[in-house]
């Protein structure tokens, strides 16, 4: 559904890329998460794919054209929410959803339906001037929603929301998947690439550092052993390692199972950000 190969962008006036000999591919129905820091080129390479920086090198294609081949139809199958809310304040956010409904050839979604999942219902006719930043980032996100397309390219697609909230777009995420949409996701909040992403790509200072499968990275970045903690008369006793290799097998360990008081069992993979940390050399904000 979309593949960029040697992906170079350079601002006008600039002496270095924004982005680099990128390349990375989007399998239909995945979930890919571009993960860097702030002004790595995550979203300098998503305005390229979504039309928006035209002057690149290198090659980009979508739903199987190359992208300088779509004119303006492109935007009846792609969906695009922008890291910063850009609606009309004067305007309800139910008249937001409308006025870009008139904007597609293809049917849309109701509005009141797409309010309704994301808290909205009841504010459906207030001014969007008088929306909370939280309320005007779930207008953001559901106006991509509205034509229904194929792929969706969300950006910070929770930045700005309580976690409650947040959740709600992370189950939407989820539910557009299930429906077959591709989606690229680009951030740099390592829960909601953990949570939501079948693949992961590692971008900093606009080169592309990996691609791979979250799950491939924890496992080559972390050790082949499982942690075991455990207590005596309700208190912690201790913790013990056991390797993988020849676990069912262990004796000591299957004694713990059967006879001490197991509080808890941990895989000792790497946990996402350590792999990023050791790959990048780079930590993430927000990030202890």
């Amino acid at each position: 559904m979309i593949e960029v190969e040697h992906l170079t962008y350079v601002y006008p006036g600039a002496t270095e890329p924004a982005v680099a000999d990128v390349s990375f591919s989007v399998a239909p129905g995945e979930i890919f998460g571009l993960l860097g820091p702030s002004g790595a080129g995550k979203s300098t390479a998503q305005r390229v794919l979504t039309g928006r920086n035209r002057r690149y090198s290198g090659r980009v294609s979508l739903l199987g054209r190359n992208l300088e081949n779509w004119d303006h139809s492109i935007y009846e199958r792609i969906g695009v929410g922008f890291e910063l809310p850009n609606h009309y304040l004067k305007l309800t956010g139910r008249e937001n959803l409308e006025f870009f409904a008139a904007l597609y050839r293809r049917a849309t979604r109701p509005a009141e339906e797409l309010l309704s999942l994301v808290g909205l219902r009841d504010a459906a006719d207030v001014r969007v001037s008088d929306y909370s930043k939280g309320m005007m980032m779930r207008l953001n996100f559901v106006r991509a929603l509205l034509h229904d397309p194929e792929v969706l390219f969300f950006d910070e697609p929770t930045s700005g929301l309580d976690p409650v909230n947040a959740g709600i777009v992370k189950d939407l995420i989820r539910t557009e998947q299930r429906k077959g949409k591709t989606i690229l996701l680009t951030t740099h909040n390592m829960h909601d690439v953990d949570e939501l992403c079948d693949r992961v790509g590692f971008i900093v200072a606009g080169q592309m550092n990996v691609v791979e499968r979250k799950e491939t990275l924890k496992a080559r970045y972390g050790k082949r052993s499982v942690r075991v903690e455990y207590g005596c008369n309700g208190k912690p006793a201790g913790a013990e390692e056991f390797s993988f290799d020849g676990l069912g097998r262990n004796v000591h360990f299957l004694e713990l199972l059967n006879h001490a008081d197991v509080r808890t069992i941990h895989s000792q993979e790497a946990s996402l950000d350590r792999v990023f940390v050791d790959v990048t050399g780079v930590r993430l904000e927000g990030e202890a």
